[in-house]
């Protein structure tokens, strides 16, 4: 599990995450492979829990997907992540995965440090599958791949951007980003242009070189240019855990949208507070970058209780217990969440972000892609936007 431990064999398929939610869609994918995903006539009965508690055992997988795997967690700094990561990294030890913790980052020669250390098996994997193709870590692992076949998973609805971006044959930057930074900016991206070329001529599929590219994911995104695209229905998920047992309220799905700097703080809060208020929720299921100062604001402000998980909310939500509606602003769970909770009798709703939301260091691109999340989302109640509650 350390980096000091004896080099084990190394293995077919390598995937490397960095969050929880790319973790549990490798796990999707490698409950999904080789070929098509299994079909459930429904939703699977729930499987009784063990004497002295703890999980069920392991849902079995499709025959002829027990090659090795070996997984790689490259984790953030924040706590919040890391806990989550390593609760999700027992699940995937739980289905027979090898999943190893390698720390990226935390000092400047850390970086170089995790390359090497995992080099060999870089060069080694006839299969590397990646969460985040915008991570620059990434695609600096990128430059020692040799593998016949890439895999990207949802790093939520970055995928769409990611698909939007190498089809338009663009450079890779996140929607949220809003570019400056300076002369030194400037400097450090002419001087990473290489690697970031690198990146994308790998994620172009090229049949004359053997090189093939699949995206698994449950966005609403369209292959291009060779591209295979295989659908994440959360086959793993709805087999290993549920149904859920529903509660009467409706839960709220909190968002970072405040920490990236796309949606202004106070406008946020008045929205919650005025969704609080008509739907009569109860519950605020937290995201793991909300800062505690903000969600300590909003629990004075709602009288909501803020829940912060300890999975990814799929897992949570499928667990249950789970309010019989959830709202959400545009994320990444009203594309999820759809297909976790299938079949339960939940309804899943996204309330619109009104443009006047919207920071003025928000990037061009923020009105267009959030607009983008909403519409495509499918088997979802659509809410309109929130205006701040009369007194």
């Amino acid at each position: 599990m350390t980096p000091s431990a004896p080099a084990a064999p190394s293995a077919s398929a390598l995937a490397f995450v960095e969050s929880p939610v790319q973790l549990l869609n490798v796990l999707e994918w490698a409950y999904a492979r080789p070929g098509a995903q299994p079909q459930l006539d429904g939703v699977p009965r729930q499987r009784g829990r063990r004497a002295g508690g703890g999980d069920p055992p392991p849902a079995p997988r499709p025959a002829g997907a027990d090659s090795p795997l070996r997984i790689v967690v490259l984790p953030p700094t924040d706590p919040m992540s890391r806990g989550q990561l390593r609760r999700v990294a027992a699940l995937a030890r739980d289905e027979g995965h090898e999943v190893r913790w390698q720390e990226a980052r935390g000092s400047r020669l850390a970086p170089l440090k995790a390359l090497a250390a995992l080099a060999r098996d870089v060069r080694a994997a006839r299969t590397v599958v990646v969460g985040d193709p915008f991570s620059r870590y990434v695609q600096l692992l990128l430059t020692l791949v040799r593998a016949e076949e890439l895999v990207v998973v949802d790093d939520g609805t970055a995928t769409m951007e990611f698909m939007a971006q190498t089809a338009r044959g663009e450079r890779l930057v996140r929607w949220h980003r809003a570019g400056g930074g300076g002369l030194p900016g400037r400097v450090r991206e002419l001087a990473y242009a290489p690697v970031s070329a690198t990146a994308r001529r790998r994620f172009t599929p090229a049949a004359h070189h053997g090189h093939r590219v699949e995206v698994f994911s449950s966005m609403p995104v369209t292959a291009h240019g060779g591209m295979t695209l295989r659908v994440n229905d959360f086959a793993w998920t709805r087999a290993r855990f549920g149904p859920p047992r529903l509660t009467k309220g409706t839960d709220l799905v909190g968002t970072s949208l405040v920490e990236t700097g796309v949606v202004d703080p106070d406008r946020y809060l008045d929205a919650v507070r005025a969704l609080t208020l008509e739907y009569g929720a109860t519950r605020y299921f937290a995201h793991r970058r909300e800062s505690p100062e903000k969600l300590r604001a909003l629990s004075r402000v709602t009288g909501l209780e803020i829940v912060r998980p300890d999975l990814p909310l799929e897992l949570i939500a499928r667990r249950g217990p789970v309010g019989r509606t959830i709202v959400s602003f545009p994320s990444t769970v009203v594309h999820t969440l759809p297909y976790a909770l299938t079949g339960t009798g939940v309804t899943v709703a996204v309330c619109d972000v009104d443009p006047a939301w919207l920071t003025g260091s928000a990037s061009p691109r923020a009105r267009t892609f959030l607009a983008g999340v909403t519409d495509t989302a499918r088997d979802v109640r659509r809410l309109p936007a929130q205006a701040a509650p009369t007194a």
